[in-house]
C-alpha cells in the first residue's frame, strides 16, 4: 500500500506578463473563467481528489489569492443583511479550513522547479501533488482524482500527459516512453523512459507532452537542491524528474478530459466559452448570443 497523497502545491508566483495590462495589479491565477478564478478551479480539483493540505507558492502582488480563500466576516454580514444567504453559502464554499493552508514566497520567478523547491519544508516525507492553474481541465472525473486512483496501483512518480502537434513540442516537457509496456491496471498509463524540456521538433522523442498535473515523490527535492539551470535559464522541474527515472516507477497518465491552456489568450477565451456553454444556467442563452457571430 502506498502512502496517500494528502498535500498539493500550487505554484502561483509567476508574473503573468502575457496578460498585461490585466495582470498589472491582478494575479493571472485570479482571472475569472465565467465566475470563478483559475486558482479556484485548481483548488476544487484538489479537494475532489482528497487533498487535505494546500500549499501556495506565491510572489509579490499575490495577496488577493490569500484573501480569496480566507473567511470574510464583513462580506458575510453584508450578504446576510440583504437576505442573500444563498450567495453567502456560495462564497463560504471557497474558504479553506484553518490549519490546512500555507503560503510560502518564491522571491524570484526562477522556474517551476524552483517554485516547487520553495515548498520543500512543508512537504516532509510523503508524496505530494503539483497543480498548475494555467492548465484548466474540463472532465467528468477531475484529472487529479483520476491520477490518484492510478497512482494507488503503481506508486512512484506520475505526470499527466497528452498528445500535442509535433510543431508544438518546443512549448512543453516531452516524454519518451516504452510503447510495448502494458502498465498495471490502466490502459491510460504509459511507462516513461525519459523527459526533455521544450525540445526542438527534430529532437523531440515523441509528441506526448507533460500537462500541469504531477504526483511526486519527496526524493525529487534532493535533485532540486542542486539548483541546476535548464531551458530558458530556469530551474526546470522536468530536469529534476529525469533523475527519478532510475530509482522508482515513473508513469505518464493519459487523462480523460479536455485541457485548456489558460496561459494563452486564445486558450483562456476558449475555456471561458466552453465552461459557460456547459452550464445549465448559461449554455442556451450564450449559444443564442454567439450564433450571429458564428453565422456571419
Amino acid at each position: 500500500m502506498f502512502k496517500p497523497v494528502r498535500k498539493a502545491i500550487f505554484p502561483v508566483g509567476g508574473l503573468g506578463t502575457r496578460f498585461l495590462p490585466a495582470t498589472k495589479a491582478m494575479p493571472k491565477e485570479m482571472l475569472p473563467v465565467v465566475d470563478k478564478p483559475l486558482i479556484q478551479y485548481a483548488v476544487e480539483e484538489a479537494r475532489a481528489a482528497g487533498i487535505e493540505e494546500f500549499i501556495f507558492v506565491t510572489g509579490r502582488g499575490k495577496s488577493s489569492i490569500e484573501d480569496h480563500f480566507d473567511y470574510s466576516s464583513e462580506l458575510k454580514s453584508a450578504l446576510h443583511s440583504k437576505g442573500k444567504d444563498i450567495l453567502w453559502r456560495l462564497v463560504e464554499s471557497t474558504t479553506l479550513p484553518p490549519g490546512k493552508v500555507a503560503y510560502t514566497r518564491q522571491p524570484e520567478p526562477l522556474g517551476l522547479g524552483h517554485a516547487v523547491w520553495c515548498a520543500k519544508p512543508l512537504i516532509g516525507d510523503e508524496p505530494f501533488a503539483v497543480i498548475l492553474a494555467d492548465d484548466l481541465i474540463q472532465s467528468d472525473i477531475p484529472c487529479l482524482q483520476q491520477m490518484i486512483a492510478a497512482y494507488q496501483q503503481v506508486g512512484g512518480a506520475m505526470v499527466a500527459v497528452m498528445e500535442v502537434p509535433m510543431a508544438h513540442t518546443d512549448r512543453y516537457g516531452i516524454v519518451s516512453f516504452d510503447p510495448s509496456h502494458a502498465a498495471t491496471g490502466s490502459r491510460r498509463l504509459v511507462k516513461v523512459t525519459g523527459l526533455v524540456e521544450k525540445p526542438r521538433v527534430d529532437l523531440a522523442p515523441s509528441n506526448l507532452a507533460v500537462i500541469g498535473r504531477y504526483i511526486l515523490d519527496p526524493r525529487v527535492f534532493a535533485l532540486l537542491d542542486e539548483q541546476k539551470r535548464g531551458a530558458g535559464g530556469e530551474i526546470q522541474l522536468t530536469d529534476a524528474l529525469s533523475g527519478l527515472l532510475p530509482i522508482m516507477p515513473f508513469h505518464g497518465y493519459r487523462f480523460a478530459g479536455r485541457r485548456f491552456d489558460c496561459g494563452d489568450k486564445a486558450g483562456f477565451v476558449e475555456a471561458t466559452v466552453a465552461f459557460a456553454m456547459s452550464r445549465d444556467d448559461l449554455g442556451d442563452d450564450l449559444a443564442a448570443r454567439l450564433r450571429p457571430w458564428i453565422d456571419s
